[in-house]
């Protein structure tokens, strides 16, 4: 199985997408959008952006827990990652979403 983006819809019914792996695991959340259409600008920027790995900002939760965001060439944060147990298995995740982000496949949810 190859990567894809997971596109659904909020609890409150706004889009959103996940990245996920071939395993099904989700490797990147994005925020919700206003509509659907802004949810598939925000995966084609995931597409261009997200195979840069100087696109990633490495961070920090409050709690110590380490993260990473996904940011567009103007800035805008993209998506984020769960929290991990370290910075090593966070890096893991960043080259997971290199290796995946370019996945043309969309699957609705």
């Amino acid at each position: 199985m190859s990567a894809y983006y997971e596109l659904k819809n909020t609890s409150s019914g706004k889009p959103m997408f996940n990245l996920k792996a071939g395993n099904h695991e989700i490797i990147l959340t994005s925020q919700s959008y206003a509509s659907k259409d802004d949810a598939l600008n925000g995966i084609a920027s995931c597409q261009k952006n997200g195979v840069s790995a100087d696109a990633f900002e490495k961070k920090a939760s409050s709690a110590g827990e380490p993260y990473f965001v996904l940011k567009a060439t103007n800035g805008q944060i993209i998506g984020k990652s769960e929290m991990y147990s370290s910075e090593a298995a966070r890096d893991k995740g960043i080259d997971s979403v290199v290796r995946n982000a370019a996945t043309t496949k969309i699957v609705e949810a």
